[in-house]
């Protein structure tokens, strides 16, 4: 009885595994949750927070693009915030402090956001500047402030020259606590290179809908063109709890997700 009892013993288990790995794949055979549009996504059994992530890509080689992500210590007459003017774009804390600020895009004329603590009543100058690699500026605009605080969107138009394939551009939000200037402001600042994704890749964001676009983008880190289809789906399903969580996993993936919370003004300032 014994010799016999050891094969019952290794079937039941080697059965038991099976059916264990068998489970544990439903989910992955399944309609995956990017396939779902807006308005169908609430049969969706897995959350989208879950479903995507957003992959950073390497610095390119050459000289680091530093840059600030947060606009820092207040100067001048800037009265305290409960957050600091913030560039919602990807950046990495080198081991000698050295901060870069960095992403992609595949667009000739891109889109940025900035959450900013201050509203219009302040009377504040600010200004939106971009220049090429060789410091020349290339745009420069002067931005509304909001009717109170959060995320903002400066759009490069189409009237300002595209941004060429492989060139890294620098970009700068600057406020002013006195429109003549006298006064240190506070600013962010960044790079930005516009880069060609692979033929079938864009095939398939020809043949999808947004909300998979967004993943594509994410997933080949394509920060511009995803964090801008994710804030226009959140405008269009402002209480869509989803997509709200969806943006807080987004943002936390570059280490903002204090500012996850706050309002978005998509109109341009």
């Amino acid at each position: 009885m014994k010799s016999n009892s050891q094969p019952i013993k290794l079937f039941l288990v080697v059965a038991f595994s099976c059916t264990t790995l068998l489970v544990s794949l439903t989910p992955v055979v399944a309609k995956p949750t990017l396939g779902f549009s807006i308005s169908d996504r609430s049969n969706a059994k897995i959350p989208l927070a879950k479903t995507k992530i957003f992959n950073q890509p390497a610095i390119p080689p050459g000289p680091p693009p530093g840059g600030r992500v947060r606009g820092g210590a207040k100067r001048g007459d800037f009265p305290p915030t409960k957050h600091d003017l913030t560039a919602l774009v990807p950046f990495t804390k080198e081991s000698n402090s050295v901060i870069n600020v960095w992403g992609q895009t595949t667009l000739e004329h891109p889109s940025w956001f900035f959450y900013v603590p201050y509203t219009k009543d302040s009377r504040y100058a600010v200004e939106f500047v971009l220049q090429d690699q060789d410091s020349n500026e290339i745009y420069k605009k002067a931005i509304a402030l909001p009717d109170k605080p959060g995320v903002i969107r400066v759009s490069l138009p189409t009237t300002a020259p595209g941004l060429p394939l492989n060139k890294q551009y620098r970009w700068f939000l600057t406020i002013s606590s006195d429109r003549e200037k006298n006064s240190p402001p506070t600013f962010v600042e960044g790079v930005i290179q516009r880069v060609e994704l692979n033929p079938a890749v864009v095939k398939e964001l020809q043949t999808t809908e947004l909300l998979k676009r967004y993943a594509i983008y994410a997933q080949n880190g394509i920060w511009y063109e995803a964090l801008t289809i994710l804030a226009q789906l959140r405008q269009k399903s402002p209480k869509d709890t989803e997509l709200q969580a969806e943006w807080q996993n987004l943002l936390a993936s570059i280490d903002l997700d204090d500012i996850a919370a706050e309002p978005i003004f998509l109109e341009e300032p």
